[in-house]
Order: structure tokens, then C-alpha cells, then sequence
């Protein structure tokens, strides 16, 4: 199975979790042929499933993530795809801003995604233009890395899991 990585990351954060989700299907027997920028996937005709990934900013992906999901409709729902958000910053369980991304429930149902899953981000003020930083002090964002890589190596488990399970059952 060849599984594409397509992730959509402003300061490489969420980049850098696709990219652990790409070590997790590779370890588990999985050949991850693509983790790429969205903006560089033009076609998904060499791909057997999609995990697509966006950072999470005021609570809603990055434009370029939604814009794939829709230019790439008809594919996606003819394959398994998977979702993740990363962005919100802080312990799990007290994420600001806190829930699911607003476009995720149309984006499922856009894409046929089997599943979805929200990780905390990383946020460091050194790499953010004036006016996030500004939106960053106003919610009282904190500054650190909050990203739970074993978290994310149970989610490529998962979805490890379902695409062997049903390859081999076909």
C-alpha cells in the first residue's frame, strides 16, 4: 500500500508530525511513498490512502489543507484517508483553543475519512509574525512544545492497523 503524507504546517510543526506518522506506517510494514506540503500534491493517482494533516489556527485548518480536500473530493472518498489537526497548544486535556477544528466535521464528510484526531502543537513566539504574536497574547497562549510524539505513534498504529487489516482481507 502506498500511503501519502499531505500536511499543511506554517512554522513546520505539524510537518514534523506527519513526518512521525510516516515512521509509524513504515515501522509497522507500510510503504509511505509521499509526506509532502499539500501545495506540491498534484495528482493522488499513485496513492492506495491518505493521512492529511493541518495546522490549527483560531480553530480552523489552513486554507491550502481545506482547499486539497475539495480540489481532491473524488479521489479522497475512494480511499482510506485520515485526518489530524495539530496547533492547539497546551496539556491535552486543557487545549486552547479547546474541541475539534470547526472544518473537520464538513471536512469528513467531504473526504470519507475513516477517523480524525486533534494533537496538541507546539508554539515558540520566535517564529511568529507580528500579528500572531499578537492573537497569541490575547488568548494567553503558552509557548512550548506540547506535542505527545507517543500519542501520535499510537495514531499511526491505527491507522497502520486498518489499512493492513483490510489489504490483506482484499
Amino acid at each position: 500500500m502506498r500511503v501519502l503524507l499531505a500536511v499543511a504546517s506554517r512554522h513546520h510543526g505539524t510537518h514534523e508530525i506527519a513526518q512521525a506518522i510516516a515512521t509509524g506506517l513504515v515501522t509497522r510494514g507500510l510503504e509511505v511513498a509521499d509526506a509532502l506540503p499539500v501545495e506540491q500534491v498534484t495528482t493522488l493517482d499513485r496513492y492506495d490512502a491518505v493521512v492529511l494533516g493541518s495546522a490549527v489556527y483560531s480553530g480552523r485548518w489552513l486554507g491550502e489543507a481545506r482547499r486539497f480536500a475539495q480540489v481532491h473530493t473524488s479521489s479522497l472518498c475512494m480511499m482510506p484517508v485520515w485526518l489530524f489537526s495539530s496547533g492547539p497548544v497546551g496539556p491535552i486535556d486543557h487545549l486552547i483553543p479547546p474541541g475539534t477544528p470547526a472544518d473537520v466535521p464538513v471536512l469528513i464528510r467531504l473526504t470519507g475519512a475513516i477517523g480524525h484526531r486533534t494533537f496538541a502543537g507546539r508554539l515558540d513566539r520566535r517564529h511568529l509574525h507580528f500579528a500572531e504574536r499578537a492573537i497569541v497574547r490575547k488568548i494567553h497562549a503558552p509557548e512550548g512544545d506540547s506535542r505527545d510524539w507517543d500519542a501520535v505513534d499510537r495514531f499511526a498504529g491505527q491507522v497502520a492497523d486498518e489499512l493492513l487489516r483490510t489489504h490483506l482481507a482484499a
